[in-house]
């Protein structure tokens, strides 16, 4: 492979890159990539609307095509961090209007292309902000296939739409992982349960540990609390904190009811065989112990 800058006017730096990662990642057999260090797009869904597409320009790499917000990364910028980065160069993706779902890579050893899949939590209306896009519209998504889409984008779209209505969720029983390390927890139950909280916000869970496809998934996240531990501090965050006014297991079941009828994939972490067996009743597809938990927190740093 060779390396090789954008010639002039492509594909939209007219006065050359402005990034060492610009450039074109050029193959043994004469196929390039953009991207020095890979890239990422954003597929940003609304389920009133659809998929964000823009049009690209005629100038641009497969000009006149539909595809994803995206293009090259930064020099050691995760996909995430890269995809949300340029689709609010190119389409003026408000901050915290998604929120990542899932990843989905392809990797040809010697450049990766990253589809970071993100749900729309605040409605927005895209702008387009740089010459790189014609149009910026939302398609629905029944409807994506039917345009000319970037060869790119229309050979992983069929598998991307089988995941869009994938929606995991984990159901934690703090008091179980929690216990299930000696660090002193029983001495400060709520400082225990704050300090998880922490290491639950953005988990990121491989694919294969959910029995799904993609790469990597963030799946919503509620941790249940009783005892003590329900004085723990309100925070601002995506771990959503329930407090049992009872028996904890209960209020677990209940949980687990609560997202099946929302329609999502429900993992129950827990240890205890008899929640085991109630949250597996409750509609639980997966039912994970704690020691899976903690080997995740251990992979993700």
């Amino acid at each position: 492979m060779t390396v090789v800058p954008p010639a002039f006017g492509e594909p939209r730096r007219p006065e050359g890159p402005r990034n060492p990662g610009d450039a074109w990642v050029i193959a043994e057999s004469g196929e390039k990539y953009w991207g020095r260090f890979g890239a990422a797009g954003l597929l940003a869904y609304d389920p009133a609307r659809g998929i964000l597409l823009q049009h690209r320009v005629a100038w641009s790499h497969f000009g006149g095509t539909w595809g994803l917000p995206g293009g090259a990364l930064h020099e050691g910028e995760s996909a995430i961090a890269g995809a949300i980065r340029e689709a609010q160069e190119e389409a003026g993706v408000p901050d915290g209007a998604v929120r990542a779902r899932f990843t989905s890579v392809l990797d040809l050893g010697i450049w990766s292309y990253t589809t970071v899949v993100a749900d729309v939590r605040e409605p927005f209306e895209p702008v387009i902000s740089d010459p790189e896009s014609v149009a910026l519209e939302w398609v629905p998504v029944d409807q994506v296939s039917s345009r000319p889409l970037h060869p790119g984008f229309g050979s992983s779209w069929p598998a991307l739409l089988e995941l869009l209505d994938v929606r995991p969720a984990i159901v934690v029983d703090a008091a179980n992982v929690v216990g299930s390390v000696p660090d002193g927890w029983w001495k400060d139950r709520a400082g225990a349960a704050a300090r998880l909280r922490a290491r639950l916000e953005g988990l990121a869970v491989p694919a294969h540990a959910l029995e799904l496809a993609g790469d990597e998934w963030f799946p919503d996240v509620s941790m249940v609390v009783e005892g003590q531990a329900r004085g723990i501090e309100d925070q601002a965050g995506t771990v959503s904190v329930i407090r049992a006014e009872a028996a904890g297991d209960d209020a677990i079941v209940a949980e687990v009811e609560r997202r099946v009828a929302m329609q999502q994939l429900v993992v129950t972490v827990t240890s205890d065989r008899g929640l085991r067996d109630r949250a597996e009743s409750a509609g639980a597809v997966h039912i994970r112990s704690a020691g899976w938990l903690l080997d995740l927190f251990a992979a993700n740093g």
